[in-house]
């Protein structure tokens, strides 16, 4: 049996949700097909299930892609404030929660159900639990393949997805149809990821597990001021996931442990002020006692801060404000918020998502070499990139 369409989406995430109810309220005869029982199974997870759908603060500077000016076109075709509107529409009550993060103040389900209300008021036809076997073109025309089935459209998008998450399902699909069609991928790699050490470093972060403080990030010229996480696996937290799609094997990662304190200042002060402090007290005073515990026992500081040469304050300095760390790894794809790299978008028109060398195949979302910083930028490169097709598919 053949159908017929004029746009086919593969994925029911979030840039195949927009793209779909897009075309849809152009009067496209738009068919949405998912290989899962549940849609919007990440949208639903995130942001620990109040979904952090978009961020004030979007910029172009927040996205990383070998071509960063690709992403301008689409986020100011349909913007943070676009997708806000689309929220209070629906009569869904939100919240800042630091550093223009929004979040929903009930739950994530509330987004997915806001969509697929869309789609249903767009007419899209939407099927679930498909395994699609094939995907090709024939004369102009793209066929999806499912069973004995061939579905037949004018416009293709690929809204698949990356490999993050596989436990909800992620999989290559997107850059197999991509690599098919003959575009070229960027290598892809776990982003917004929590990062894994040596031995050493590793019994110190199983020690101190559950232990959370404010540092600063930095590799190279990227940095970021935020939480970061000591867990029995490694390192992780906001400014560790943020940094982990900066970071290459290899790549030594500085952790500024006391942002707001000048160590060595302060200690050199304490020395001339209060010379019989006992220097794992002073320490104490500016982080949680365990660690301050840890980082004077790994210097071999101990005593009153009188006995301590300035040589060996500036060394324990150094620990704190300059902590050089060297990644083993990462915990990769299965706890990766996103997926670095992806369809090389010197292949897309960033006006319309359209792949340059095949008319009428699109590729939105995650699958695009496009990762957005952690706090809602993703969500809405899904929205925007999604919006974009929408409207010229």
């Amino acid at each position: 049996m053949t159908k017929k369409y004029d746009v086919i989406i593969i994925g029911a995430g979030a840039a195949g949700l927009m793209s779909a109810i897009e075309a849809g309220k152009r009067s496209k005869k738009v068919l949405l097909v998912d290989h899962s029982k549940k849609i919007g199974e990440k949208i639903r997870i995130s942001g620990g299930g109040r979904c952090n759908f978009t961020n004030i603060n979007i910029h172009p500077s927040k996205f990383i892609s070998k071509n960063p000016k690709f992403i301008i076109s689409a986020l100011s075709q349909y913007t943070q404030n676009d997708f806000i509107n689309i929220i209070k529409k629906h009569n869904i009550k939100f919240h800042e929660k630091k550093l223009g993060q929004l979040f929903c103040d009930e739950s994530a389900q509330q987004i997915v159900d806001m969509l697929l209300l869309e789609c249903q008021m767009a007419n899209v036809t939407l099927m679930k639990e498909i395994i699609i076997t094939d995907v090709d073109k024939q004369d102009d025309q793209y066929f999806i393949v499912v069973n004995s089935d061939k579905y037949f459209c004018n416009s293709l998008i690929i809204a698949t997805g990356g490999l993050s998450v596989p436990k909800i399902g992620a999989s290559k699909f997107g850059y197999d149809i991509a690599k098919k069609f003959n575009l070229n991928i960027i290598e892809t790699l776990p982003a917004l990821v929590p990062l894994t050490f040596n031995k050493k470093l590793l019994t110190m972060c199983k020690e101190l597990s559950g232990l959370s403080l404010e540092t600063v990030v930095f590799l190279n010229k990227a940095f970021f001021q935020e939480g970061m996480l000591f867990t029995h696996r490694g390192l992780s937290g906001p400014s560790i996931l943020q940094i982990s799609s900066y970071w290459k094997l290899g790549d030594n990662i500085k952790i500024n442990l006391s942002p707001k304190i000048d160590i060595f200042k302060l200690l050199e002060s304490e020395k001339n002020l209060n010379p019989k402090q006992d220097i794992n007290n002073i320490i104490s005073k500016t982080l949680p006692k365990r660690l301050a515990y840890m980082i004077c026992k790994e210097n071999n500081v101990s005593g009153n801060i009188s006995e301590l040469s300035n040589k060996l304050l500036k060394q324990l300095s150094d620990s704190i404000n300059m902590w050089i760390i060297n990644p083993t790894g990462s915990e990769g794809y299965r706890t990766a918020e996103v997926t670095l790299g992806g369809i090389d978008t010197n292949e897309l028109s960033s006006k319309t998502m359209m792949s340059n060398k095949n008319p009428g195949l699109f590729f939105i979302g995650e699958v695009v070499d496009v990762t957005g910083h952690l706090g809602g930028y993703n969500f809405q490169w899904a929205w925007s990139s999604g919006f974009v097709a929408g409207q010229y598919a």
